[in-house]
């Protein structure tokens, strides 16, 4: 059988959608995935067995992406290409990646009247009143949370199965859209066995953090994953721990306003905003680190799912600090792998940080604690069967 993912961004990089496309391959499916490149990847390509066919975008049609459902120009572009991804490779599922992209595939469907799994990463329309674009001229006006919103629940409604990646993202969906929770399947983020078995380390940031106590953020740098709270608390840091060192590896679009914080309190010796990386220079990262941090700010969103960085942050025994986005929150507190500070609050999560410095006992044994929680509960290998379920019954 062959499913047709559907992803309006460019692969890789996306470790949830290239786990979830592996599992389906190792399991006897045929995976497709539709994807956006802008001039300078393959057409065709198979990674890991996953066979990507990828659609020519450009910057403008990424813009109108953020209008897809205040105007139709989007899901005209996308519509058209959709459908001949469908017809060209005989798909006979499709499995949507979050909504910006669904009603182009929901419409494109009709014609071919398959299948649908509506994949919710992220609760996009709660996420999007953190945008920097949406709180002022003229995105402020142009672009409305609640048409998404409105959107999100039509689609939901729609496809025939939905995959959520917390139980708690799941509970929201069915106490708020009235659905039976056998439509429900949750696929947390979780690691693969080989992102820390099969890891190779780079001498280069083994050599550079050695002497250094360091803070470890990775991911998405979005002001709504709490950063400033980690680069103000650094102002008291940088002056009770000896080579102390916060380490920030991504980006957002919003990095201007921490790298600006940074120079205004006079931090830029003490931060380092590595930029994206590639993933596989991750486990060097974190074990070049000495705590591993989540400082999300609490929403809908964040109270109902968490990210995947903190499963790879315990799968090499580090302790973590999160905020108490209750997501979070609790699977820390279950499995005791790290603490939690207040949300924005700085002097918390100093005082959580020196915590953990000044009692490295504690910080070893719920470093140990996390990584035995991974090897034996919560990998990739052991969450991932409910999806195969999920295809095998559909």
């Amino acid at each position: 059988m062959r499913i047709g993912m559907i992803l309006d961004d460019v692969f890789p990089p996306d470790p949830r959608v290239e786990n979830e496309a592996i599992t389906l391959v190792n399991s006897g499916y045929e995976v497709f995935l539709f994807c956006l490149h802008y001039g300078n990847q393959k057409t065709n390509e198979l990674i890991n067995g996953i066979k990507i066919r990828r659609y020519t975008s450009t910057e403008l049609t990424y813009k109108l992406s953020a209008l897809s459902y205040d105007l139709p120009f989007y899901r005209m572009i996308m519509k058209p290409k959709i459908n001949h991804f469908i017809k060209k490779n005989d798909i006979n599922f499709l499995h949507i990646h979050d909504i910006r992209i669904a009603e182009a595939v929901f419409e494109a469907n009709k014609k071919h009247q398959l299948k649908t799994v509506l994949d919710l990463h992220d609760n996009i329309p709660e996420n999007m009143k953190f945008y920097p674009h949406l709180n002022k001229f003229p995105g402020k006006y142009i672009i409305s949370p609640n048409k998404w919103r409105k959107k999100e629940n039509e689609f939901i409604l729609k496809a025939d199965k939905i995959i959520t990646v917390s139980p708690n993202f799941a509970e929201n969906i069915i106490k708020k859209n009235n659905i039976e929770t056998k439509k429900m399947v949750v696929v947390p983020n979780t690691v693969r066995q080989s992102f820390y078995k099969d890891a190779i380390y780079s001498d280069i940031i083994k050599e550079k953090y050695s002497n250094k106590f360091v803070v470890l953020y990775l991911g998405d740098t979005n002001i709504r994953r709490g950063l400033q709270t980690a680069i103000r608390a650094t102002e008291l840091l940088s002056k009770k721990i000896a080579n102390f060192k916060l380490v920030i590896v991504g980006q957002n679009t919003t990095d201007s306003i921490l790298k600006e914080e940074t120079k205004k309190l006079n931090l830029e010796s003490f931060i380092d905003f590595e930029g994206w990386q590639d993933v596989s220079l991750f486990p060097s990262y974190i074990v070049a680190s000495n705590i591993c941090i989540s400082p999300l700010y609490r929403s809908i969103q964040h109270d109902v799912a968490y990210a995947n960085k903190i499963f790879q942050y315990m799968s090499f025994g580090k302790p973590i600090l999160v905020s108490n986005a209750i997501a979070q929150k609790e699977i820390v507190e279950l499995v005791n792998s790290g603490l939690v500070h207040k949300e924005k609050n700085k002097d918390d999560f100093s005082s959580k940080v020196l915590e953990l410095y000044q009692n490295k006992e504690k910080a070893e044994e719920l470093g140990n604690k996390g990584k035995q929680f991974i090897e034996n509960e919560f990998s990739w290998e052991v969450t991932s069967q409910a999806l195969v379920k999920l295809y095998n019954e559909l």
